[in-house]
């Protein structure tokens, strides 16, 4: 009875004094076993993972998310209720410093970190250790802490640093009072530890310990990162100015973002990716081609790949590593990735709703579409006569099959003639559905269409009104041929999530030598390896072309390469159609200083509300979502909770939010 008044008393003065993110009451329960946890390997490990397991799915990116996601930049739409997609509601301004939806984990993050700091002052504890074990467990523990701060940065901009204190849970409301530190000491604090956590990390893991980090996890992260603080929003110039000049830390007056350009960063950027791709360990996605796969076009290089698109399925290149047809355990792409149940959960948000059972409003806006190059590699503005775009009529060849998709005779024409994503990715009207899991032949083999007449148009629900697809597109990125939501047998084929895939790093290569100019400098990292970075266009072309190859296009033209203004350009569309629904496209136009640029474009799709022809008529999508969309240059970070702002006198809010 004594031991539980100490236990309630002590809980009520931490309920009046700490500071929640820095020491909370739910880890009461674990105090008073720390002794038994740091006694043996087995509950040390077991308390290891049992951290780790506090880090979301990442592929959780669209309903109850952990992050803003897809859904909160120009690459994803839906009239889903914005209190379960908050991506949605972080864009119509509904996340506040008082309702922070769950977004960003701030709480979640540094109770990870605290956790973390437990095992590095207690792990000697356990006598039965062996060197090589407890320099392993370390180096995971390093990781999990590093990425708990990855994630706060991506979210939340500066950090607060605890280093490896572990925070008393009886002190004083001073005790805890601490500052924010600057964006760049943050950015070298996490590399720092990613680089001695990369030490003694595994290279590679078994198939059973999937989703663990690697040596490639760290420097993968290392390399976003690096990439990231050379972007033009941290790295001084005229967009830093634009959106942090007046951001100062209130304990020194000190920038919180640099206001002073440093290209050197870039080269730093390019080292971090050049030495993952000297691993060898890595390698694009690619399925040998058959006789299913398609012709190359006219101008493509059939030279075998990576040279060229030679002797591989462009469609089943990309599209088998997000349907699950390829095993994710085995897949040379992934740097770092995971099962992700919450992928496979969200397929059913593109499914038709009356026949398929699905939700049939995870939307891609038309501007998305219209990215997406023609068959040859040419844009719908520049088409062939061999491979023409047109928004006018319909396809008469008949119906088509290809790497396994059919195409659907009498499809749009503006659906014709397009690269293989496409196809991977995007559902449009009258596309076929295959479903061919289920056993009913009710619910399989269905031809959706969207228009007002069409048996999947915002007018055939027979259930919930949001059930429709605003824009005229779903993403279908993930959904694999046999993945049915209704009918017998309905199953759908299990799902990974690509944390970091090889894609991403020979895209940031390119993009991080293409901006350094004139300059040129010699890089050592910290674990020796050197790299001379300069604008080389012979390396430039290989990475990206190689991205182009896959699916099935044809690289860069020397006109192109000689003008870094070009090479960008391609570059930031490339990583749209790419990373579709990978939760890229969120960071990557704030950190080229776009944000607003691609915010304020107005959100496009078919005319829903009209029957075909009409249908196929570009219009504005009548929501008030898109009349209610909040653009404002504070919404580059997430907000920090008011009541944490309030009971730490030197933390500062995000620029914008207020206190």
């Amino acid at each position: 009875m004594k031991n539980i008044i100490i236990f309630i008393q002590l809980g009520m003065l931490l309920c009046m004094s700490s500071c929640n993110f820095l020491n909370v009451e739910d880890e009461f329960n674990d105090m008073f076993s720390y002794d038994s946890v740091f006694a043996n390997k087995r509950n040390v490990e077991r308390y290891l993972w049992a951290t780790a397991a506090n880090f979301p799915d990442e592929g959780k990116l669209f309903q109850y998310p952990y992050t803003p996601g897809p859904l909160a930049c120009d690459e994803a739409f839906t009239t889903f209720g914005s209190d379960q997609f908050l991506g949605m509601g972080f864009v119509l301004g509904e996340i506040t410093p008082d309702n922070s939806g769950g977004l960003g984990n701030w709480g979640t993050m540094y109770k990870i970190i605290r956790k973390s700091n437990l095992i590095f002052s207690r792990i000697d504890e356990a006598k039965d250790l062996k060197t090589t074990e407890k320099l392993e467990l370390l180096a995971y523990t390093r990781f999990m802490r590093a990425y708990a701060y990855y994630n706060l940065l991506m979210d939340f901009g500066p950090l607060v640093i605890l280093g490896d204190e572990v925070m008393h849970n009886n002190a004083s409301i001073d005790y805890y009072n601490t500052h924010r530190s600057t964006y760049d000491e943050s950015v070298e604090y996490v590399c720092g530890e990613l680089e001695a956590a990369a030490v003694n990390l595994p290279i590679t893991v078994p198939i059973s310990q999937f989703g663990r980090p690697t040596k490639g996890a760290a420097y993968g992260l290392i390399a976003r990162l690096r990439l990231q603080h050379a972007s033009p929003l941290y790295n001084g110039g005229s967009v830093a100015k634009t959106y942090f000049g007046s951001w100062r830390r209130s304990v020194d007056n000190a920038y919180y973002v640099s206001q002073t350009e440093n290209v050197e960063r870039w080269a730093l950027a390019a080292a971090a990716c050049a030495r993952i791709m000297n691993m060898g360990l890595y390698e694009l996605h690619t399925i040998k081609s058959d006789v299913n796969t398609p012709k190359l076009p006219q101008g493509v290089p059939s030279t075998l790949f990576p040279e060229g698109a030679g002797g591989i399925d462009p469609f089943r290149s990309y599209s088998d590593m997000f349907t699950g047809e390829t095993v994710p355990q085995t897949n040379p792409e992934y740097i770092w990735g995971r099962m992700s149940g919450n992928i496979a959960d969200i397929t059913r948000h593109s499914f038709n709703g009356d026949i398929l059972g699905g939700f049939n409003g995870m939307c891609v806006p038309q501007k998305v579409i219209d990215k997406y190059k023609m068959a040859d590699g040419r844009s719908i503005q520049n088409s062939s006569s061999e491979y023409p775009y047109s928004e006018d009529g319909m396809t008469n060849t008949g119906q088509m099959t290809f790497s396994g998709y059919t195409l659907n005779t009498g499809i749009s024409n503006m659906y014709a003639n397009r690269e293989m994503r496409f196809y991977a990715s995007i559902g449009f009207s009258r596309r076929y559905w295959t479903a061919s899991s289920t056993s009913d032949t009710r619910k399989k083999n269905i031809t959706v269409t969207y228009d007002k007449n069409g048996n999947s148009g915002r007018y055939s629900s027979a259930n919930v009104k949001n059930d429709y697809p605003s824009t005229g597109y779903v993403i279908t990125k993930y959904i694999h041929e046999s993945d049915a939501w209704s009918g017998e047998g309905a199953q759908r084929v299990a799902k990974g999530f690509p944390i970091i895939r090889y894609a991403e790093i020979l895209l940031s290569y390119a993009e991080a030598l293409n901006n350094l100019g004139n300059a040129s400098f010699t890089v050592t990292l910290p674990d020796g390896f050197e790299y001379t970075a300069y604008r080389n266009l012979d390396e430039i072309a290989k990475s990206f072309n190689r991205v182009r190859y896959r699916a099935g296009l044809p690289g860069l033209t020397n006109e192109e390469l000689e003008d870094p203004v070009k090479v960008q350009e391609q570059i930031v569309d490339e990583r749209m159609i790419e990373f579709l629904f990978e939760n890229r496209r969120y960071y990557d136009v704030r950190r080229w200083g776009i944000y607003e640029e691609s915010e304020t474009e107005p959100i496009t799709g078919m005319d829903i509300e009209s029957a075909e022809p009409e249908y196929y008529n570009r219009v504005i999508v009548n929501h008030s979502r898109v009349r209610n969309r909040v653009v404002n240059k504070k919404m580059i970070f997430l907000p920090i909770s008011r009541t944490e702002i309030r009971k730490v006198k030197d933390l500062d809010q995000n620029p914008g939010w207020a206190n």
